[in-house]
Order: structure tokens, then sequence, then C-alpha cells
């Protein structure tokens, strides 16, 4: 997985003010439909909310990472991209995200994934995973105070990862 094709630097974002599991993922959906041109943030913010109804994205440690797929059929109401998008939020407080350790989510990568994608989709969910799961990685995420900050941090772990692979 290359991070740097998931996400752009206007999809990463340090938020604050957001209190509750759907602002975050209104946020989210905001941020994906910028990479999504003729896609509805409120269809996105739909696609969320119905991934979320199936259960939690939260991963815990403060991490979550919500996903949703776009239909890709003819009737689909919008453009679809071919391409997977991703967008990253950091809060500056956690909010509850239905995790399994039950700690506040202040780190949220979404992703938006073209529902033929199967396979792909799951790769890409692993390898975020294994990334969120490296506790120093998300500490330093947790010390950005800017946009940019976050964007090159991502950037510097996808590279650090491939270094190691």
């Amino acid at each position: 997985m290359n991070i740097n094709q998931l996400i752009a630097p206007d999809r990463v974002k340090c938020l604050s003010g957001i209190g509750s599991k759907k602002r975050a993922l209104e946020a989210l959906g905001q941020l994906l439909s910028s990479g999504a041109v003729g896609i509805d943030p409120a269809y996105i913010f739909h696609q969320l909310i119905e991934r979320e109804r199936l259960g939690s994205t939260g991963l815990g440690h403060g991490v979550a990472l919500p996903h949703g797929r776009l239909k890709t059929d003819e009737d689909s109401p919008h453009d679809t991209p071919e391409v997977t998008l991703g967008s990253f939020i950091k809060l500056d407080h956690g909010i509850d995200f239905d995790s399994p350790d039950a700690r506040p989510a202040d780190l949220l990568f979404g992703l938006l994934v073209p529902e033929n994608c199967t396979e792909e989709h799951l790769q890409i969910l692993a390898s975020l995973a294994g990334m969120f799961s490296n506790t120093a990685f998300c500490n330093q995420l947790r010390n950005c105070t800017t946009d940019e900050d976050l964007y090159a941090l991502l950037s510097s772990q996808q590279q650090s990862q491939q270094a190691a692979s």
C-alpha cells in the first residue's frame, strides 16, 4: 500500500471542536469528497454511517478507520472514481468510537473504496491497522500541530515502511 496514493495534503487535517462520531464522519466525508469530484459529501457520510451500523471501525488505542464503498454500477447517483481515496483527521479531543478498549478515538483515517475492489479494500485496511498499531508513530501524530506536519509524518511513515520491507 502506498499511502501517498490514498491521501493528499488537502485531505489531512488537525480539527478541533468535534465532539461526536457523527460530526467526525461528516468531516471525513467532506475531506473525502474533495478528492472525489462529482460525489456529494452527504452520500459519502451516509456510506460511512452505514458501515458503522454494521460494527464499529474503532481499532482501539485512540485510532479508528472509518471506511465505505461506492457503488460502481450504472444506477449509482454519482460519477464513481476508479481509485481508492483516503483522508486523515487528528482531533484535539478523543470521541467515543465504540472501540474494543473503550478509549476515545482522536486519530481517524477515512477510506473510500470502489465497490468492486474487495481484495484491495481488505489489504489497505490491514496495512493501515498495522501502521496505526505503532504506538510511537501514533504519539508523533498526536504531537503534530499543523496539517502540513501531519501529512509529512504520514508520508515519512510510508517511506520508512517501504525501506524496512
